[in-house]
């Protein structure tokens, strides 16, 4: 059952205080699940995983950049240096990704990070009402209007998912 919450993580609290509508939908993570955080959350959630975007660290020719594509699929780095305009896009040391956002991975928010990080969204995400990211903690996920999370990320879209 999705309710309204205090900002009980940086993520939160970004959303309260710009004033977006959200629902929280906490679940109970359990550490021992052989799935990935992302298809975790959607199966926890009764949600459909092509609606749960996971937030992915990518190094874009040396910048630290966040890459948002749906749990059903995965992240195509090419895509990603096409979109940002990069030579080379590879996946981010999970250390460094932890170190930027403030987050631990498997909760990592394009949301309320330590840093503002560049963000790329898959553009999927624009075909739905509502799509849903991690709250900023495992066994917590947000979900808005995508095109809410494309402002307050300040992201760009593009086709940088693919089906897994």
């Amino acid at each position: 059952m999705p309710r309204k919450d205090h900002a009980s993580t940086p993520a939160v609290a970004v959303l309260v205080q710009a004033g977006v509508p959200h629902d929280l939908h906490p679940y109970e993570h359990d550490p021992a699940s052989e799935l990935s955080y992302g298809l975790e959350a959607a199966a926890s959630l009764g949600v459909d995983p092509r609606a749960v975007f996971k937030t992915l660290c990518v190094q874009v020719d040396g910048t630290l950049t966040m890459a948002l594509v749906p749990v059903s699929g995965s992240l195509d780095l090419k895509a990603v240096a096409k979109a940002t305009g990069a030579k080379r896009a590879v996946m981010a040391e999970p250390a460094a990704a932890e170190r930027a956002t403030g987050y631990v991975v498997g909760g990592i928010s394009p949301l309320g990070g330590r840093k503002r990080l560049p963000a790329v969204i898959d553009e999927s995400a624009l075909d739905l009402a509502r799509v849903y990211v991690s709250g900023g903690r495992r066994g917590l996920d947000i979900s808005l209007a995508p095109a809410d999370l494309v402002r307050l990320t300040g992201a760009t879209t593009a086709p940088i998912g693919k089906d897994s």
